[in-house]
């Protein structure tokens, strides 16, 4: 194997790895924005992080499209204290039956891999920051 086909190699491994389903896509430096939640890392994600605040929402849901820069500047906010992700039911629906999300918005809040909350519906971000920050 020629030098060009170990680079080639080597590129496309850290491709397949950064890109392969089932794996959180962030690392620990890399949670100012939110991290998208799937069925197949939902488990994984919640476990690797001390603190976790997964938002449900669908593309079609009007409230969900008003807290998401919300939830996207909290994330810049909170990196390294608070990871937060983003879960669309409409496309992860065994984690939205898993937990039970009928009403969304809806924010799973986890700690140490446990659920510890779940908040329903768009609110203003102080109101929102007031019922995360308790968790730290």
């Amino acid at each position: 194997m020629d030098e060009l086909e170990q680079i080639r190699k080597k590129k496309l491994d850290e491709i397949k790895k950064r890109f392969s389903p089932g794996t959180a896509s962030k690392t620990e430096e890399d949670t100012n924005s939110p991290v998208r939640i799937t069925d197949t890392n939902f488990d994984e994600t919640v476990r690797k992080y001390p603190l976790v605040v997964i938002d449900c929402w669908a593309t079609w849901c009007k409230p969900c499209q008003m807290i998401g820069p919300i939830i996207d500047a909290m994330a810049k906010d909170y990196a390294g204290k608070i990871v937060f992700g983003k879960l669309n039911v409409d496309e992860n629906p065994r984690s939205s039956r898993k937990y039970g999300i009928m009403s969304i918005p809806a924010l799973l809040v986890f700690k140490n891999g446990q659920l510890i909350d779940q908040i329903i519906g768009a609110m203003p971000r102080n109101m929102l920051e007031s019922k995360i920050k308790r968790y730290l």
